[in-house]
């Protein structure tokens, strides 16, 4: 292409224009791969908007990039015989089907290529009573490819340093692991000094060492995926939502707009929804402070009132739906961060199952209506395939006009007689807050559902985007507003 290009100024010696040649075609394949990014997952759909400006110098087309590849080592492609060993351990589980303690199911939307991935991992790190679990929801034109590498290499981080953190019990040996000062934050850049620890009175011993152990794998699995070769995480990435269970103790982290969901009994002995973690969305004050310190912008556009979306300073791109995720690293120079939120519940005998789902599942679902599919499901092994085929239906039903999202759910069981789980008598208006407080999970506001499409009319609109001023409150700007 380039060649071709030279040839067409009349000069294939002058080395000032093929320089200005190579920098255009370089601008136009950032413009294609922005444009693909755009069309796909949580980013937002520029099908009815004007391109994006065709300067050879922008900020996220020549220097991001150059930036980016910088970053050295490169690696090579994920290692097939390594796939192929991960598919042969026992207990591990990435596909539809069942286990004794969990159930599990994915299905294509109507988007394109399916970029949920999901896994269950029993006896995790060669322990009898864990289990490790997960569900990663893709976005940009890699974002089935980074999902699924996130599947398979974040449990073995997790793994790794959990090993290290038994071994080293030392609170100057585990901050150093870590990265974590003596006030308890995290140094390893700005962005990540919201993520504090609760006191350790209040906490087993067992969550201090996993959340650090969390909180170090989802930092070198994010650096890792800037060194892969094989997929270009700058407008790709993923969320995860993740939970380690081990005994009556289970501990979960949380990055993007996937959600846990735990089923447990009330006073009455009725089945009632614990919403375990946050949906991590821009419309938080937290995430949107955070994202706006670092020249992001964040708003929803006109005809997508309640869909909060991260963009970068001077360009209407990438409109990302989440404030935390895997790779993205066009953005995470701007207050995008892949930082987990830690929680720890103690299970006691009323609580029965956990589910894992993307938001495929909740911006169609409540937790209610979540809880109750699977607690009336027969067998168990069908659990998570009644809740997608319930998401399907209503996706038809509320948005008919729009495409189906993908789908992943995870059901994981802990324990108590099947049984009675579907011949009680679901209460959709019991409130738990009594519930919550009797654990030690982060406080969380249920009863609310964090759906970001509850009334949203679906459509895209011409803009013409803010732009970040410095120096100026963009705070409660209006899409279409001037800097």
């Amino acid at each position: 292409m380039i060649k071709s290009l030279v040839a067409l100024t009349g000069s294939t010696t002058d080395p000032a224009i093929e320089n200005q040649v190579v920098v255009t075609v370089g601008g136009l394949e950032c413009i294609i791969s922005i444009i693909r990014a755009l069309r796909m997952g949580s980013c937002f759909s520029a099908e009815s908007r004007n391109p994006l400006p065709a300067s050879p110098t922008s900020t996220l087309g020549i220097g991001k990039r150059k930036n980016y590849k910088k970053r050295p080592p490169r690696l090579r492609s994920f290692d097939h015989a390594r796939e192929e060993q991960l598919r042969r351990i026992a207990g591990r589980m990435c596909l539809n089907g069942s286990s004794e303690v969990a159930s599990l199911f994915t299905q294509q939307g109507k988007k394109g290529t399916n970029q949920d991935a999901m896994i269950v991992w029993e006896n995790f790190g060669s322990r009898t009573d864990t289990v490790f679990c997960g569900v990663f929801d893709g976005h940009g034109p890699f974002g089935h490819m980074v999902a699924k590498r996130v599947r398979d290499s974040l449990p073995l981080k997790l793994s790794e340093h959990w090993e290290v953190n038994l071994k080293n019990t030392d609170d100057d040996v585990l901050r150093e692991i870590v990265g974590l000062n003596t006030e308890g934050t995290s140094v390893n850049s700005p962005d990540e000094t919201s993520v504090k620890f609760e006191e350790t009175d209040k906490n087993p011993e067992i969550f201090q060492t996993l959340k650090e152990s969390f909180l170090k794998a989802f930092k070198v699995m994010d650096r890792e995926l800037s060194m892969y070769a094989s997929v270009d995480c700058f407008c790709s990435g993923t969320t995860a939502v993740t939970l380690i269970k081990q005994g009556q103790h289970l501990i979960i982290g949380n990055i993007g707009d996937s959600r846990a969901v735990l089923c447990t009994r009330d006073k009455d002995n009725s089945l009632v929804p614990v919403q375990l973690t946050v949906d991590l969305k821009p419309n938080l004050p937290e995430e949107a402070e955070r994202i706006r310190k670092c020249k992001g912008r964040v708003f929803a556009l006109r005809d997508e009132p309640e869909v909060a979306r991260v963009w970068l300073p001077n360009y209407d791109s990438p409109g990302l739906a989440m404030a935390r995720a895997f790779g993205d690293f066009c953005l995470k120079e701007y207050g995008l961060i892949s930082v987990p939120q830690v929680s720890y519940r103690r299970l006691t005998e009323k609580d029965e199952f956990v589910v894992l789902a993307t938001d495929g599942v909740w911006d169609v679902l409540t937790n209610e209506e979540v809880i109750e599919i699977v607690a009336s499901t027969e067998p168990h092994s069908r659990a998570a395939q009644a809740v997608v085929e319930s998401a399907v239906g209503a996706w038809k039903h509320k948005y008919p006009t729009s495409k189906i999202d993908d789908c992943a759910v995870v059901c994981l069981f802990l324990g108590l007689d099947s049984s009675t789980t579907s011949a009680k008598k679901f209460d959709h208006g019991k409130n738990v807050e009594e519930e919550e407080e009797e654990s030690s999970i982060m406080n969380l506001e249920t009863g609310k559902d964090w759906s970001a499409l509850e009334g949203v009319s679906r459509l895209n609109t011409l803009l013409t985007l803010p732009r970040f001023a410095p120096g100026e409150d963009d705070e409660n700007q209006e899409p279409g507003g001037k800097a």
